[in-house]
């Protein structure tokens, strides 16, 4: 749906203006996080073309949560939690809520904890999740935590998106390779690849991380006990999918009803079941019209990529973003040329409106003296947001 639009200086406002740029990370700059090479030079030489490990990518990280809290988290009916057993060749997958009861000793060998999407409960995993931020929102798709005993893993797979796995406590053995058989293990609870025939061999200390491109083999098994593994997946939305979801927005969006279906030449027919070719045409071109319009569809993208997930939900806590505005944690929120998308919601956006809302989609978060620039049409938008839960803090802007 379309909400209000957000003015502030118009359209030529909005042209001169930039947009798309990094929350002030330079792009440019050699990262330890990725080996001394920069993000530019990342992106171009190994996303989605090869895979990068790195030695003491992040020097004296720390997990973003304690295990007792981990297994609180997995006892959660909000959190998406799935537990791994291997018992010799014999696979078991259990999802949750997961209650301690239902986990395996800790000195049993052979066990997985796996926690999605754990920045939008931990505020240590949003920060960490931040740092991937090279790469652009629509992409980054969440924190996943996986704490193993001994010789715990999920054994060997391939995954449809990039990952970034990045070692955070204990030791981890990777193993990878190009898969030439994707064929999978049949009957069995995951889908661990029939034939995997690794190239190389690593061992994963705390601060090490590894990143695979899509379609890379891989297999990870704790090398002893207390191992978290911290992976960072992207979203990669199939055709099909996403253009069901479209179609479905697209639909909805509808505000005023087209042409009516004329046939003012039909003749008696002898086979009335017939599907009439004309109406066949006339259907056809009334969703090219849809398709068509480059505004809609741009609406309807937006909207679709930031929406949340199913689990999520929004709490107002006035007190948590203190002077100013910061976005929850688990708010999406993206923009284009025209439009400002928040959870779902598409806002026509220009002029000062526009480049603060971009401001806030980049970094965040808004600091207080930056809410005066608002129009007081923003400002209402602004103040629903507060009330749904989406962003805390407060609109006063400071004397």
């Amino acid at each position: 749906m379309i909400a209000q639009a957000l003015r502030g200086g118009g359209l030529r406002a909005l042209a001169a203006g930039p947009w798309g740029q990094n929350a002030g990370m330079d792009i440019d700059a050699p990262a330890a996080l990725l080996g001394g090479l920069s993000p530019a030079r990342f992106m171009a030489r190994h996303w989605q073309k090869q895979p990068l490990r790195v030695r003491q990518a992040w020097p004296g990280v720390q997990p973003p949560l304690t295990r007792t809290a981990l297994f609180a988290l997995a006892a959660r009916d909000d959190v998406e939690s799935r537990l791994v057993v291997r018992d010799g060749a014999a696979w078991r997958v259990r999802h949750g809520p997961l209650p301690r009861r239902a986990l395996p000793p800790l000195a049993r060998a052979g066990w997985t904890l796996l926690v999605q999407g754990l920045e939008g409960h931990v505020q240590a995993a949003h920060e960490m999740l931040a740092r991937f931020r090279f790469v652009p929102d629509a992409r980054l798709d969440d924190l996943m935590i996986s704490w193993a005993s001994d010789g715990g893993g999920v054994g060997p797979h391939i995954d449809a998106y990039d990952v970034f796995l990045l070692q955070v406590q204990g030791r981890r053995r990777w193993r990878i390779g190009r898969v030439r058989d994707p064929a999978f293990v049949p009957e069995a609870p995951l889908k661990l690849l029939r034939r995997f025939e690794p190239t190389e061999d690593w061992l994963l200390e705390p601060g090490d991380l590894l990143y695979l491109p899509p379609g890379w083999g891989h297999d990870g098994v704790a090398a002893g006990g207390d191992c978290i593994t911290c992976s960072i997946g992207f979203r990669a939305p199939a055709a099909d999918e996403l253009a069901r979801e479209l179609l479905l927005r697209l639909a909805d969006s509808i505000e005023r009803p087209g042409p009516i279906y004329r046939d003012p030449r039909q003749a008696a027919t002898a086979t009335p079941a017939a599907l009439p070719v004309p109406l066949r045409a006339f259907a056809q071109a009334a969703l090219a019209r849809r398709l068509a319009d480059p505004q809609a569809l741009a609406r309807a993208v937006g909207e679709v990529l930031t929406e949340p997930k199913p689990q999520v939900w929004f709490e107002a806590d006035a007190k948590a973003g203190g002077p100013g505005l910061v976005l929850d944690r688990a708010t999406r929120m993206l923009y284009d040329e025209r439009h400002v998308f928040i959870n779902g919601q598409a806002h026509a956006a220009a002029g000062r409106d526009a480049r603060l809302l971009r401001r806030l989609a980049d970094e965040r978060r808004l600091p207080a003296p930056a809410l005066a620039g608002f129009s007081a049409p923003a400002r209402e938008v602004l103040a629903e947001w507060l009330q749904a839960g989406w962003m805390h803090g407060t609109l006063e802007v400071p004397r």
